[in-house]
């Protein structure tokens, strides 16, 4: 489970775990205090910050990108996030706008264009911020409450896993596909993946696998679950809260809805093939893992393969380190050396040239480099996880 400071603590009944969600507008009729940015015109409402009292919302509005998380939504859920711990507020929910995506994940495309400016920073910038930002939701000691009721991809995943509690519904689709860009799950991924059931992280990162609906709350994701359309209905009754006891009125409120969750009567569909997922994804290498998959007749071993095929190979060989090591460190450890492995592979062939096959020019064919698992030479893969010029503070 996700624990303070770096809580992985999947279980249902501890206080200081996360939630994420969808969300909509709060409601004018309870008594406010709007927070918007107005220092870019064009940019003012890509995040929305809220007090209600002793409450907070932080809604991510860029529906038209699925919510995808820029430098300068980063830049105004820092500083709020810092004053309401401050001001000891009672509770901060975080949901997305839209109706479709709490947040698909990193703006990597504008990440990838800025390479081609001289004096951009970007790359930088956002790993860094978007790093210290997970990490500060981790040591929260305010309630933090995410309603991922729809897309949860990469940067969306960070700013949920970390926190209190996460609420999913029916609508959720949680994945971390970065393998597929080149890339590697990141904000935190190398800490809360392998500490999910068995070798079931492991898959979901080298994979990129989309669990969905009731799975997400089966597999541990979630903390508690809501009906798609009763999202709305716990955002107010947990606004509308009388805060006497720390957390017992936010838990008797997500119990509640949880409870009514019908989805959640639907079964975990991996578990006839977490023994299969188990055996291959212990193995001590990609290439094991590899030959695992393929002695099995399974049909789901045969899917599974076809997936891990379409992969960088490079990427996946840095990812299973990462999570191998990532297992027997800290949150702090974990995204200071993902910090290192971002601007490696923003300065390498795989990572752009993946964002350019899958969101650019969306050919969907990438030309990976090395083309396979043999290329990828130990002296490379260590090189990744050398300390950069600037490391990552926290």
């Amino acid at each position: 489970m996700l624990g303070h400071a770096g809580r992985l603590c999947f279980s249902r009944s501890v206080a200081k775990i996360s939630t994420n969600g969808h969300r909509n507008l709060i409601s004018r009729q309870m008594n406010q205090v709007r927070h918007v940015s107005r220092n870019a015109s064009s940019n003012e409402e890509e995040v929305i910050v809220e007090t209600h009292g002793n409450k907070c919302v932080i809604t991510l509005n860029r529906p038209k990108a699925l919510n995808a998380l820029n430098l300068n939504m980063i830049r105004k859920i820092t500083p709020a996030l810092k004053q309401w711990e401050n001001e000891e507020k009672v509770l901060i929910i975080i949901h997305g706008a839209g109706g479709k995506a709490f947040c698909a994940g990193g703006d990597v495309r504008s990440i990838i264009e800025s390479r081609n400016q001289p004096t951009s920073t970007l790359f930088s910038d956002f790993f860094r911020e978007e790093y210290q930002l997970n990490y500060l939701i981790s040591t929260l000691q305010t309630p933090y409450i995410a309603l991922i009721d729809g897309i949860t991809m990469g940067g969306g995943v960070g700013l949920s896993v970390h926190g209190y509690y996460r609420v999913s519904s029916e609508k959720t689709l949680f994945a971390m596909p970065e393998t597929a860009i080149g890339f590697v799950p990141e904000v935190g991924g190398t800490y809360f993946l392998p500490r999910l059931t068995g070798k079931l992280g492991m898959f979901l990162a080298l994979t990129g696998y989309r669990l969905k609906g009731a799975d997400v709350y089966h597999a541990g994701i979630s903390t508690h679950a809501v009906n798609n359309k009763e999202v709305n209905d716990i955002k107010e009754e947990l606004l509308s809260l009388k805060m006497n006891s720390q957390n017992v009125e936010i838990e008797g409120c997500l119990a509640k809805f949880t409870k009514s969750a019908s989805f959640l009567q639907q079964p975990f569909s991996l578990e006839p093939h977490l023994p299969l997922i188990n055996d291959c994804f212990s193995a001590p290498s990609v290439e094991e893992i590899i030959s695992r998959l393929q002695a099995s007749s399974d049909p789901f071993a045969k899917d599974t393969l076809a997936t891990i095929k379409k992969m960088s190979p490079f990427a996946l060989k840095v990812t299973k380190r990462a999570l191998d090591e990532g297992s027997e460190q800290t949150l702090a450890e974990c995204l200071q050396m993902e910090y290192r492995l971002s601007q490696r592979f923003v300065a390498d062939h795989d990572f752009p040239e993946g964002v350019r096959a899958l969101l650019i020019d969306k050919d969907q064919n990438p030309k990976w480099k090395p083309s396979s698992l043999e290329e990828c030479t130990p002296e490379k893969i260590q090189s990744y996880f050398e300390p950069v010029k600037d490391e990552l503070q926290l």
